[in-house]
Order: structure tokens, then C-alpha cells, then sequence
């Protein structure tokens, strides 16, 4: 029996899991969550301490690696977490060192885009293709790249991060610029459009469903405004279509220059798939080169709320595949 083990580290929520391969699957044994800490140090203590109790409440004495997924800028080779900014006092943390002097077994990283990617790539949407796409489209817009059959992560770490890419002039901002990918396709751009739009609604006296009021744009969300376009809110269903357009143009860029099999998409494209596909389907056919599009599929995640459990199995993996030991590893 092999056992290996994923911590996934978030903005505000830390997730301590471990895993029984089987073949080519692997099955959750058992996922503990808990807030993230407001320090590296007392983040690492909870994680390892979570993971030793697991370990001995199922009574596991060998684990064959960890994995580690969690957001960027971090360096994979050198196994550093640089400075997420969503992690506040993460900086140049040697997360793998730190895990391998204390369980002396592989210990993987890889930012959560690319972490992603390989879970759909091995169990999900995209299992069996050479070259894949998989997009977050959640909190933020990040890419991880499946290129002739392996990972493709970039010089320093920074492959993918399509969210930087201007596609207007003007409109939300993203990544800390206006117009960008990451500002028109993520939960923050979609929340930010909606309010802009409302503003200007309820200023003409219109009402929309997700915000009937001034005083609640602070609270919008990308949440109400599906519900409220899936119910046929005129305004919510016009923000997505702007969503969906520019996700369109989004998307045939990618497919014009790396020419993928498939693009998974994450997150808020399958809740509002019924919305959303049509219009990017639309403006592909329009943009994007046709011989091209015309071996890509672009599909919704196939691991739906497993993704963040199975994304840091993944890296796991890949922590046995770098040290040639796919066998269970050492004593603890």
C-alpha cells in the first residue's frame, strides 16, 4: 500500500490530506482543513502536526512523499515559497527543505494553477492528451500548462500566468491592471464589473436582482450575480456576456499559440457553463485560427470540488516520479 500526502495552502484556509494509491487513482483517506495561520511558522507546525496525527490515527508508518500545492510567485526547483500575495510574511520560506529534514522522503511544490493541471491531466477532463490547458478562473485567472505530455512551468516558475494579459484598454482591474484577463475572468473582476454596472443601473433607476440598492455594492459577488442571471436578471446576464466574450478572445489567444487538445476551465465556468459556453464558443469561431480550434475541446473541470484535494496528490507524484521511487517510501 502506497500512501502519500497534500498539504494546500490558501489565503485563508490551510488542507492537510492523505492519499492510498491504487493503480493509476488515489483515493482521499482523510482531509483535515483549518484557517491558515497568521505566520509560516506556526502554519508549518499545524500542518505537520496535522499530519503526524492523521498518520497515527490510521495507524500509517510509512508515507512514500508530500506534495505541496499553493499560490505563487514560489520557486519549484529550489522548493521556495516566494512571496504570495496572499500570504503575507511568506517570503523565501524553504517549505521542501524544511518537510524533507523532518520526514526524509520526497517533497514536492507547485503553484495551484500548475498543481491543477496535472491533477485533470492524470484523473480529470484531461487525462490522456499530450498538451492541455487548465485555467483556475476562480479568485484569480492562472494557467498550468500540459505541453508534449509533461509540465511546462517556464524559466522562473512564471509560465501561465495568463491573467496579466491586457485584453482592454479599460475595465476591472486584475493583477493589478485594468483590463486584464485576470480582471474580466475571475470572481474579484466579475464582482467589480457587476458593481460598476449596477452603479450606473440603479443611477437610472433600474433595480437589478444581485443589488438593489447603493449601499450594497461592497457586497456583491460573483455568486449572486449567477444566481441572479440564472433567474434572468437582465444586468447580471449582460455582465456575463461581457464575461463570456472576453473569456472567448481569452481563449483563442491560447489556443493560436500553443494549440492545445483541451482547455479545462475551473471554477466559475462550470456553474455557469449554460451562460457562458455559447458565448465563448462564439467568439472563438470568430478569433481563433480554425484548423486549430478545430482539435481543441474546451470543457469544465472534470474533478469538480476535488480539484484543490487532488492537485496537491498530484504534486505528491510528481515528488516520486523527480526521486525515481514510485515504491512507498521510508520508515518514519
Amino acid at each position: 500500500m502506497t500512501i502519500i500526502a497534500g498539504l494546500d495552502i490558501g489565503g485563508t484556509k490551510c488542507a492537510v490530506l492523505i492519499g492510498e494509491l491504487s493503480g493509476d487513482e488515489v483515493n482521499t483517506v482523510e482531509r483535515v482543513e483549518f484557517p491558515t495561520p497568521d505566520t509560516p511558522e506556526k502554519a508549518i507546525k499545524s500542518m505537520t502536526d496535522t499530519l503526524d496525527q492523521l498518520l497515527e490515527r490510521h495507524q500509517i508508518h510509512t508515507l512514500a512523499s508530500i506534495g505541496i500545492s499553493c499560490g505563487g510567485p514560489l520557486n519549484s526547483k529550489k522548493g521556495l515559497i516566494v512571496a504570495p500575495p496572499n500570504l503575507p510574511g511568506w517570503e523565501n520560506i524553504e517549505i521542501v527543505k524544511m518537510l524533507e529534514e523532518i520526514y526524509h522522503i520526497p517533497v514536492a511544490l507547485q503553484n495551484d494553477a500548475n498543481a491543477g493541471a496535472m491533477a485533470e491531466w492524470k484523473w480529470g477532463a484531461g487525462k490522456g492528451t499530450e498538451n492541455m490547458i487548465f485555467l483556475t478562473f476562480g479568485t484569480g485567472m492562472g494557467a498550468g500548462l500540459i505541453l508534449n505530455g509533461q509540465l511546462y512551468s517556464g524559466t522562473n516558475d512564471l509560465a501561465g500566468e495568463v491573467g496579466h494579459i491586457r485584453l482592454a484598454e479599460e475595465g476591472p482591474v486584475g493583477f493589478g491592471k485594468a483590463g486584464s484577463f485576470e480582471g474580466f475572468c475571475s470572481g474579484g473582476g466579475i464582482a467589480r464589473l457587476a458593481a460598476i454596472m449596477a452603479e450606473k443601473a440603479i443611477g437610472e433607476g433600474k433595480t437589478p436582482l444581485f443589488c438593489p440598492r447603493l449601499d450594497e455594492l461592497g457586497n456583491i459577488t460573483t455568486k449572486k450575480v449567477g444566481l441572479a442571471a440564472q433567474a434572468g436578471d437582465e444586468l447580471a446576464l449582460e455582465v456575463f456576456s461581457i464575461v463570456g466574450f472576453r473569456l472567448g478572445r481569452g481563449l483563442a489567444l491560447l489556443v493560436d499559440i500553443l494549440n492545445p487538445e483541451k482547455i479545462v476551465i475551473g471554477s466559475i465556468y462550470g456553474r455557469q457553463q449554460k451562460i457562458l459556453e455559447p458565448l465563448v464558443l462564439q467568439e472563438l469561431e470568430k478569433e481563433a485560427i480554425g484548423l486549430s480550434l478545430s482539435v481543441c475541446e474546451i470543457t469544465p473541470t472534470g474533478l469538480g470540488e476535488r480539484i484543490g484535494d487532488l492537485a496537491s496528490f498530484s504534486v505528491a507524484l510528481l515528488a516520486l516520479e523527480k526521486a525515481a521511487n514510485i515504491k512507498p517510501g521510508l520508515e518514519l
